[in-house]
Parts: structure tokens; C-alpha cells; sequence
């Protein structure tokens, strides 16, 4: 999983395929977990996945209303879908990207 530019997290979200976007910081001992389950994800999806330290991306966080780490953006064709806070499982993160990535875009 590639570390994103706060210009490539916009260039793959106005695409128009589902891109994910996984937000943490190092300290962060919930993101050290989040982390891997992001490992496994980024090799189950076709979908563009990168990451990010929030720290190095304070105006990204705020636009967002990023209310803590770790994150997951999910985006669609220029809109942001969901965030995800409690990333619980592979499979819950899984069966949540599929539901966006089936969802019609108007």
C-alpha cells in the first residue's frame, strides 16, 4: 500500500473507480492493527488503496471532519461514501467496500 499525496487521494477519488484512502498515525496502537487488516484488503480489491499520516495532512483532516484515526475513506466517482472509524473485521470492511462499489452513482 502506497503513501498518498493529499493531490493523488483527489486524483484517484475523482476517478472513476472506488478508491480507498486509510488515514492513521504512528502512535496510534488501534491504527497498528487497522494497518494490517488495510495489508490484506489492499491485495483483496482492484480498487486504487492508498494511505497517510494525518499528521502531515491537517487541511485533508478538516475538510473531512476526520474525528480520529484510524479512518477510511471510501470514494466513488468524486464523492466520499463513508468513513469508517471501527474498522472490526477483513470481512466487514470487505462486505461494506462491495455494498459502495455495487451502489449506482447518479
Amino acid at each position: 500500500m502506497n503513501e498518498w499525496t493529499r493531490e493523488q487521494w483527489e486524483h484517484y477519488k475523482n476517478d472513476n473507480e472506488l478508491s480507498l484512502f486509510y488515514l492513521y498515525t504512528p502512535m496510534c496502537g488501534t491504527c497498528m492493527v487497522a494497518s494490517k487488516m488495510m495489508l490484506v484488503i489492499n491485495e483483496l480489491v482492484p480498487n486504487p488503496v492508498g494511505q497517510a499520516n494525518i499528521n502531515y495532512l491537517e487541511n485533508l483532516a478538516m475538510e473531512y471532519e476526520i474525528e480520529s484515526v484510524p479512518c477510511l475513506l471510501i470514494a466513488k466517482k468524486g464523492h466520499v461514501y463513508k468513513k469508517i472509524y471501527a474498522f472490526q473485521s477483513v470481512p466487514f470492511l470487505l462486505e461494506t467496500i462491495k455494498n459502495i462499489d455495487d451502489q449506482a452513482v447518479i
